[in-house]
């Protein structure tokens, strides 16, 4: 068999070995990797042969990744196991701050800490005090603590972005817990009540049946009703892993009882927009969001927000947007077609419904401003602009989404964008 001239192979010069340490590390990643997969990959190798890095790469990849949100922890295990040092620096500097390397003090990109937590299968950085000689071991080292996180506090203020597998999966325990309550709406019905506006229709049944004698009034007052909650979700590839994790809440709030929405309808768009409301209803998330992401076939894909806006707006609005929808839009706002479209239907969208409510994880940074063109035409056109890359930005959303006063940083950002320079 031929060597691959541009792939420097582990140090087990076996590629079967190589292979099938490298579907462990995937495995721990959070790959559903088998034997049998493993036994595949390695007859793959074999047809294929070795022609260059790039051939290689997908060979295995057809193996070994079957879902969409699994390309980016492949990508990044692929080049920490086949040997780039300069990304395993970078690896062990996200995962150990105290190892020696590039970059210590940079954030961990997306997919980085889980696939250096699956590489490096729990190792923990070195403790300092203990290594180092001569140390006095009766010395009394106080730790002022009173400013520290707790875990679950460090876990609700992190990106979602930034988490491991552990980490997120336990950030999803606590969405599972969370819930959007929202306040009923007076509707244009009547229903009896002890006091209100009087029923004259009522009252005038009533005294007709002691021969018009009037004994009391009757009141009433407007029928409650809640109303529907529409989700537009993208799920391009600078979205997907903070769309993962939403669509893992809103599959909780479709699913709670007594939650207070009438029903809970959810679009993904990237290149096109998809119905995915009939899978959240399934009980188990898992299944719910496998079929999710089977239905949708534009994940990580590029971003059309004004031609998918424009298909809901003439194919979905007039069946989901009646009785005075919600409607929480989920996208970093960077479309790659023209602006004017977009000021176009988000104008329309926000006409038909009741709140439109913007969630952006881009708002996660200090120094966000409405620069991009897509940003610009949206924002005039929804009601509230918040962030939402962590479980507290979520926690807020609940607690705002019935305040029709609140507008999240729209109105900073307005006026920044209006403001002339410098």
């Amino acid at each position: 068999m031929a060597e691959l001239p541009d792939l420097e192979l582990p140090d087990d010069p076996k590629l079967a070995g190589n292979i099938t340490h490298f579907a462990r590390a995937l495995r721990r990643a959070g790959l559903p990797i088998g034997p049998g997969r493993v036994i595949d990959a390695i007859h793959a190798v074999e047809a294929a042969g070795f022609t260059e890095k790039r051939d290689f790469y997908w060979t295995l990849h057809a193996c070994f990744v079957n879902r969409p949100e699994h390309r980016r922890v492949f990508a990044q295990l692929f080049r920490l196991y086949w040997r780039d040092p300069r990304y395993l620096e970078h690896m062990m500097a996200a995962m150990l701050p105290a190892v020696r390397g590039v970059q210590e003090e940079r954030a961990a990109q997306a997919g980085e800490k889980r696939a250096a937590e699956a590489l490096l299968d729990g190792a923990e950085a070195p403790d300092r005090e203990e290594e180092e000689e001569g140390a006095d071991e009766d010395t009394l080292v106080e730790v002022d603590a009173s400013l520290t996180m707790s875990p679950t506090e460090r876990l609700r203020t992190l990106d979602f972005e930034q988490m491991s597998v552990a980490e997120m999966a336990a950030a999803k325990r606590m969405l599972a817990r969370l819930s959007l309550p929202v306040k009923p709406m007076p509707s244009r019905r009547a229903v009896g009540a002890p006091r209100g506006r009087i029923d004259a229709a009522k009252t005038l049944r009533s005294a007709l049946r002691r021969g018009g004698e009037m004994g009391r009034l009757s009141y009433k007052r407007p029928r409650l009703r809640y109303p529907n909650l529409v989700v537009l979700c993208d799920i391009s590839g600078s979205m997907s892993q903070y769309s993962r994790v939403i669509l893992h809440f809103l599959h909780a709030v479709s699913n709670a009882r007594g939650a207070g929405w009438a029903r809970v309808h959810a679009f993904t768009f990237g290149t096109r927009l998809t119905n995915i409301t009939r899978h959240l209803a399934t009980r188990d998330v898992d299944a719910a969001l496998a079929a999710a992401g089977a239905e949708a076939q534009d994940w990580e894909g590029g971003t059309r927000i004004g031609a998918c806006l424009e298909t809901f707006n003439r194919d979905w609005s007039r069946r989901v947007m009646g009785q005075g929808a919600v409607v929480l839009l989920i996208t970093d706002g960077l479309d790659r077609d023209g602006a004017e479209n977009l000021q176009k239907q988000m104008e329309r969208l926000h006409l038909t419904a009741r709140r439109v409510i913007w969630l952006n994880p881009l708002l996660r940074w200090d120094g966000f401003a409405a620069k991009a063109a897509g940003i610009r035409a949206m924002l005039p056109h929804v009601d509230s602009f918040r962030a939402g890359h962590s479980i507290a930005s979520l926690e807020e959303l609940a607690a705002v989404i019935s305040r029709p006063e609140d507008q999240g940083e729209k109105a900073r950002l307005l006026a920044e964008a209006e403001a002339p320079p410098p």
